[in-house]
């Protein structure tokens, strides 16, 4: 089977969620994919697809970050759905933002656990593999019954952030949940470590309590693997800049960059903020102290690991 894998052609597919990242990833493997399929939506609202390309036999690879309103999600099922009944050798959904990544464990009593529900209909609509990138919790890999090959951006984001010059730079951790990957950084960049105790009264609202470790007078980055309305990075960056921190910087996979984010971050008296392209982000959203890194590179050679049958496991590497 994996032979007839290797022998197949490639075919690139994406939906409507974040296109320019899926023609960048295109260009780099020297592939095709604005016409490949047409995806339009009824006067209801109900979604139409289907492929342009022969599919039949071939290795079918789908780029749709499952972002909100719904209806990336519903596109990227029937992609999928439409790749199997049209024959595909095998189905892979690269899924650069993994959506409802939060709600990963019953914690309260009569709710869903909507990571694991996405994961069984991923499955369900016949993908055979997924890509993605910085999941909110790495145990989501389990929920899935099919291989998944789980990407990093800090090799991209790391890199940048050595391109620039620090004065005793200190890794802060806006939150518990979030010390592993500023532990990651912190050894990566040479830096100490600070994290942020903090408790949320409410879903997306969230208070600073005390930041543990020194950071007055120092050069601070905060880590997370998204940005949603920013609360949580807008009150550690008060925080931090109240007890003498020199410069603040913001840094985070996903910019999901919800309502007032960007807003409240320039307001918080935020130093730069730095994203990576796995969301695609707005025009109102778009400002001086934004700057986004691509992570095209790292799809592309993931796609082209898979479709060769190598390992992906230089991708986890940060260049020395």
């Amino acid at each position: 089977m994996n032979d007839t894998f290797q022998r197949s052609p490639l075919l690139l597919l994406s939906g409507r969620a974040n296109l320019p990242l899926a023609s960048e990833i295109a260009t780099l493997l020297g592939e095709e994919v604005e016409d490949c399929a047409t995806i339009k939506n009824f006067a209801d609202g109900e979604i139409f697809v289907r492929i342009n390309q022969n599919a039949r036999g071939r290795d079918v690879f789908i780029v749709q970050p499952t972002v909100s309103p719904t209806d990336s999600i519903m596109e990227l099922l029937l992609l999928i759905d439409a790749a199997v009944r049209a024959s595909a050798a095998r189905v892979t959904a690269v899924v650069p933002y993994f959506g409802y990544g939060r709600q990963d464990r019953k914690d309260q009593p009569r709710v869903s656990i909507g990571a694991k529900l996405m994961a069984n209909l991923l499955v369900a609509a016949g993908a055979n593999r997924l890509i993605g990138m910085d999941f909110h919790q790495h145990q989501i890999q389990a929920f899935f019954d099919i291989p998944v090959d789980h990407l990093y951006a800090a090799p991209t984001l790391v890199s940048y952030f050595r391109s620039k010059t620090f004065e005793d730079l200190v890794v802060v951790a806006p939150d518990a949940g979030s010390t592993k990957m500023a532990r990651g950084f912190s050894k990566k960049l040479n830096a100490t470590i600070a994290i942020i105790d903090k408790r949320r009264p409410a879903a997306n609202v969230s208070e600073v309590m005390n930041v543990i470790g020194q950071v007055s007078g120092k050069d601070c980055l905060l880590v997370d693997d998204m940005i949603d309305t920013a609360g949580t990075m807008a009150q550690a960056v008060k925080a931090l800049k109240e007890m003498g921190a020199k410069r603040v910087l913001a840094a985070a996979t996903h910019p999901l960059l919800s309502g007032e984010a960007v807003k409240r971050l320039v307001e918080a008296d935020v130093d730069e903020i730095v994203v990576t392209n796995t969301v695609e982000i707005l025009e109102e959203n778009k400002c001086d102290k934004l700057k986004v890194m691509s992570v095209a590179g790292i799809f592309a050679e993931a796609i082209k690991c898979v479709h060769e049958n190598k390992s992906v496991s230089k991708l986890f590497e940060v260049p020395s």
